[in-house]
């Protein structure tokens, strides 16, 4: 991120009803509309725009070229019983548009003391990002999701409307989870979840392909997910299994050191019966 030094740069257009507060550092080319407040901590960076009556609270930086929405609030304290006013921050990342009435709360104690937001992400509009949570670049959510705080969410991620995730829930890259769905267990990479309550229901096929994954490694790749999660025995031995078969193969090993790593929340599993259209996808 680039750095500036506090204050407003004279190509910044800041509009007269907007408040901002003596120390806040507006980079070049930054627009601030009508009835923005803009706290004394806030970094914006270069051409950050904020619409109408946007709210950035506290320790917050906003990196070039992010657009925010009326009504929604950035830095906000988290609703966390525990938090005391302590110094915490957010970040969001270069080219992410967050829209209407989304909320993004700042870190907590509990946590990291950050909340984080990557570049090129679309926060569509009332979604909420709780206190900790860290998504990765180029993710998507869309209207009415709700994330609880400490969730993380690796690089292009889709999440539908409605979608509801729990504290500590981690989706790993390239997941899907679909509109209206309650996420209480971790998603592997690449994986497809749906259902009141989160099932696995496959691999997210359709995202694979478009960002260009070859034929030949979507095949490596649903061989491994039937291998984890619909194959008998006991799942250790299963990872085991895929380890010595497909454990060269760099996304393979993705999704295992995800399997493997510490969780909060454990795995989303697969449902027990499943029509099996993937190969229709694939093919």
């Amino acid at each position: 991120m680039t750095t500036f030094s506090r204050g407003i740069d004279a190509s910044a257009a800041i509009h007269p009803t907007a408040l901002v507060a003596e120390g806040a550092s507006i980079g070049p080319g930054c627009r601030i509309g009508p009835f923005c407040t803009v706290s004394a901590q806030a970094v914006l960076e270069a051409n950050v725009n904020l619409i109408s009556h946007v709210v950035i609270d506290g320790d917050v930086r906003l990196g070039e070229g992010v657009q925010v929405s009326p009504f929604a609030t950035i830095g906000l304290p988290p609703q966390d019983l525990k938090y005391k006013g302590e110094p915490t921050r957010v970040e969001i990342g270069a080219r992410t548009m967050i829209r209407e009435h989304a909320t993004i709360h700042r870190g907590s104690v509990g946590g990291h003391g950050v909340t984080k937001v990557g570049a090129d992400c679309l926060i569509m509009c009332t979604a909420h990002i709780g206190h900790d949570c860290e998504l990765d670049h180029h993710v998507i959510l869309a209207n009415n999701v709700m994330l609880g705080g400490h969730v993380h969410i690796a690089d292009t991620v889709f999440v539908g409307g409605g979608a509801a995730l729990h504290q500590f829930v981690r989706i790993g890259r390239q997941a899907v989870v679909g509109g209206m769905t309650g996420v209480e267990a971790d998603v592997i990479p690449f994986g497809a979840v749906m259902g009141d309550r989160a099932r696995l229901t496959g691999l997210n096929l359709i995202g694979l392909k478009r960002r260009g994954f070859p034929r030949s490694q979507i095949n490596t790749l649903r061989a491994v997910y039937r291998a984890l999660f619909r194959a008998p025995g006991v799942f250790e031995d299963r990872v085991k299994t895929v380890e010595t078969q497909y454990g060269d193969d760099p996304v393979v090993q993705e999704i295992l050191a995800f399997v493997r790593a510490d969780s909060r929340r454990g795995l989303c599993k697969a449902r027990r019966a499943v029509i099996e259209d993937d190969e229709a996808e694939a093919g």
